[in-house]
């Protein structure tokens, strides 16, 4: 027998911290009352690569990123975007921000660090065709990078955005430009959850079948404006690990969240904040491309040359960029796993934990798995897969793998909160990441589909790309398969597809074949809620409060 019924109402708080500007002069628009709405900061932030227009510049000018405005959630992917369409190009970043959300602007100093980047703080005056305007591309710019001059009088990177551009390799901040920062201000917004378990009854035992949040309702906020010890310790590590000195968390905790304090030049460059008293003009001057050698980021067109595809990434309805084709490099890495601990504010302190399963199969990715699986012992973590494919040999081995350590496994991608495991000195607290799982954009391509197979419970949500194809190795694959009790028009579906030449299977089609075991997307493996099922999942753990303060991520 099956029963759904609707819990009581449930309340809880959720944090939301914030660091930005609302005055173009630095006065921060906070308020002390509990009610009051936070302050609009204006645009969120574009990226678009520019070249300068400056006179006499060509045929060999120098460019940039321009990064304009707010840092919200969503502003890392854009960056990563676009630097995906640069092919590797090192073009240094000029921002103007008035702040915005912490964590991301940690994942963007993060970004630019790895990718060896510089910055200043400057504005973007654009020639002609300007980001953001209707038809933009049928200006005289089409086909060709923003045209404009950068310049410092008046630019301002405050609050979060320091954040971000500790991340340089160069970081330099002209006499004219402002950069300045702040206490934190954290709302805390207490919502009414109205959620729906289904279970089944057997032997007359409930066992929970799923249980999904049906209603939110927002129950009032109140607001504070001092820096836990959690995320003081988080921000200390950050800058230590970008070179930068302790100075600056001491003068941001110093400073009211009603405030905002300017720091003075000569004071950033005792605090490593920049790394010379040099202006923009060191990154974008028109003359830096009559240097021998030329700096990366000059790039010549001859008169008669071919035109040049801007590149492009803003937020907004007024320009869509498209989606650049999948780069070379993300089918190249190999699949690494990694802890990853839930981090949605709703789970504290008993979260679900997994295995983050991402990259190109190779042949030693068995051997990683079981040296993984090695460290954590009898507990029994699902698998969350993102992969193009690759060794099926060793695809084959890992699905065995997975079977015989009784794991489940669901394809999604997982967005790390606290640092990218492949970035250099990011290391997991107590061996765990904080992350996300996400089904939208998630890809298991070929071989993946192999490796798949072999858990006990097998989820492809709706936002996720299950691709298939002939692989050779038929008679190995389809034993595999029937090991695994998956139907014979899975293995048809694959070889009905030419090698090379994917089939995307819907999940219907998934569910007929008997690749997967059930409607469920990822959430039913890593979602929030879970740990407070009966009975409950083997991947919950709860951690003392002190550590669950110190897991929980920080939204500024």
């Amino acid at each position: 027998m099956v029963s759904t019924f609707h819990s009581k109402t449930m309340r809880c708080w959720r944090g939301l911290l914030r660091l930005g500007l609302a005055a173009a002069m630095g006065l921060a628009a906070f308020g002390a009352g509990a009610k009051e709405e936070p302050p609009d900061y204006g645009p969120t932030m574009r990226f678009v690569v520019v070249r300068s227009s400056a006179p006499g510049c060509e045929p060999n000018c120098p460019e940039w990123i321009s990064a304009e405005g707010t840092i919200e959630a969503g502003t890392p992917a854009l960056l990563k975007r676009l630097l995906k369409t640069l092919g590797g190009r090192q073009l240094p970043i000029v921002v103007n921000s008035p702040g915005g959300n912490v964590d991301a602007a940690l994942q963007l100093g993060r970004m630019v660090r790895k990718n060896k980047l510089d910055i200043a703080v400057g504005i973007t005056e654009f020639s002609g065709c300007s980001p953001g305007t209707k038809n933009c591309r049928d200006n005289d710019g089409k086909g060709q990078p923003y045209s404009g001059v950068a310049y410092d009088s008046g630019a301002m990177c405050n609050s979060a955005c320091p954040l971000m551009f500790a991340g340089g390799i160069h970081r330099v901040v002209g006499e004219w430009a402002y950069l300045g920062v702040h206490q934190i201000t954290t709302t805390y917004q207490r919502e009414k959850l109205l959620y729906r378990t289904t279970y089944r009854v057997v032997n007359g035992k409930k066992k929970i079948i799923g249980t999904k949040i049906v209603s939110r309702k927002n129950a009032g906020s109140y607001k504070t404006y001092e820096m836990s010890k959690a995320i003081e310790k988080r921000l200390s590590a950050y800058l230590k690990e970008m070179g930068v000195e302790q100075g600056v968390l001491a003068v941001m905790k110093a400073t009211p969240a009603s405030d905002i304090r300017q720091i003075e030049p000569d004071d950033m460059l005792e605090m490593k904040l920049v790394t010379s008293l040099d202006s923009l003009d060191l990154l974008t001057e028109r003359t830096i491309c009559q240097r021998h050698p030329a700096p990366a980021n000059c790039r010549e067109i001859p008169a008669n040359g071919a035109p040049v595809a801007v590149a492009a990434v803003e937020a907004g309805p007024s320009y869509t960029a498209p989606a650049p084709p999948p780069t070379p490099q993300a089918h190249e890495q190999q699949m690494r796993f990694v802890l990853v601990r839930g981090s949605n504010p709703l789970c504290n302190p008993d979260c679900p934990e997994w295995i983050s399963a991402e990259g190109t199969i190779a042949a030693d990715t068995a051997d990683k798995l079981r040296q993984l699986l090695d460290t954590i012992r009898e507990r029994r973590l699902p698998v969350v897969i993102n992969s193009p494919g690759g060794d099926v040999q060793a695809a084959l081995a890992a699905g065995r793998l997975i079977r015989e350590h009784g794991l489940d496994i669901a394809v999604a991608r997982t967005d790390f909160l606290d640092c990218d495991p492949g970035a250099v000195g990011c290391v997991a607290a107590d061996g765990l990441h904080a992350g996300l799982t996400i089904d939208a954009g998630a890809e298991c391509d070929a071989a993946c589909a192999v490796m798949v197979a072999g858990g006990v419970r097998r989820l492809v949500g709706a936002g996720a790309r299950f691709l298939v194809h002939s692989m050779g190795m038929e008679d190995k694959v389809r034993a595999y398969l029937d090991e695994m009790a998956v139907g014979s028009g899975f293995f048809a579906a694959m070889q009905s597809a030419e090698y090379a030449k994917h089939r995307e299977l819907s999940r219907d089609e998934l569910k007929t074949f008997g690749l997967t075991t059930g409607p469920q997307s990822v959430d039913a493996l890593t979602g929030a809620t879970i740990c407070g099922s009966a009975p409950r999942p083997d991947n919950c753990r709860a951690l003392p409060s002190a550590d669950a303060e110190a897991k929980a991520p920080a939204k500024l």
